[in-house]
């Protein structure tokens, strides 16, 4: 059985170069947008920016005011609850670890977005037939056996790529040994955990991480409610099946119609 992989981000190692965010952008085809910035101060995740590097403020443990650039993308959770919310299936685990997206089976009915506790799933707001965009942890790559492409162009050594369960600990024999960082290892229990962990010398509730939450996913209440209504999940799931099947096809006529716009 193939384990999930991860990555282990040593936020002390990164410079904010932004080398990782225009790597995603380039591999996954996601266009450019300078209204969005990608690497600073209001960096933010949107469905143009999978990932992004934002600058923080920050205060050490000693009370020295610091600057430290927090990188962000999705958690790739463990236990993921934009999955459990998704009855048409367009957000799936693969045997990688990687919660992946499929455009093809969305139907727009955003409930991953309300389900993340990270707000990852974004919107494309713009479109007149809106998907959703998030990181997908370059599951092409990985199933190639190759790390996800923001890890591969980092020139300081910031992200490191392997196995989820050794990152842990490997995350965890650094914060024993090196007194610099905080004893406190991001995305090991955080909802259950997630392959993405991230390792600090200031606290991470002034980096803007969410620290209140609880060590189960979310999933593990809502799956006890929908074993209890079987007949609405499958229903629910029938409708919105229905419902994918008709965007797909709309998207094929609007593809059409364009190209005839195009002739003309």
């Amino acid at each position: 059985m193939a384990q999930d992989k991860g990555v282990l981000i040593d936020l002390t190692k990164c410079i904010g170069c932004g080398s990782c965010t225009v790597a995603c952008k380039l591999w996954n085809k996601v266009e450019f947008n300078e209204k969005a910035p990608m690497v600073g101060t209001g960096a933010k995740l949107n469905d143009k920016n999978w990932t992004v590097v934002e600058r923080r403020e920050a205060v050490t443990r000693q009370g020295e005011p610091v600057y430290r650039y927090v990188k962000q993308q999705c958690m790739h959770c463990k236990d993921p609850a934009c999955v459990s919310a998704c009855f048409s299936r367009a957000l799936q685990k693969d045997e990688n670890g990687a919660v992946v997206y499929y455009p093809d089976l969305c139907v727009g009915c955003r409930y991953c977005m309300v389900a993340c506790p990270f707000d990852v799933p974004k919107y494309e707001w713009e479109k007149a037939l809106p998907l959703v965009a998030k990181c997908q942890m370059c599951a092409t790559r990985l199933a190639k056996g190759a790390s996800p492409a923001c890890v591969d162009v980092c020139p300081t050594g910031a992200m490191t790529f392997g196995n989820s369960d050794e990152l842990l600990q490997t995350a965890k024999s650094i914060v024993a040994n090196d007194n610099k960082y905080i004893k406190h290892i991001y995305g090991a229990k955080e909802i259950g955990g997630t392959n993405w962990l991230y390792i600090s010398d200031v606290n991470f509730v002034e980096l803007g991480f969410k620290t209140d939450m609880e060590d189960v996913s979310p999933v593990t209440y809502t799956r006890g409610l929908l074993s209890a209504v079987p007949f609405l999940a499958v229903t629910w799931g029938v409708f919105l099946t229905a419902m994918a099947l008709y965007s797909r096809r709309r998207r094929k006529l609007e593809g059409k119609k364009g190209d005839s716009d195009d002739e003309e």
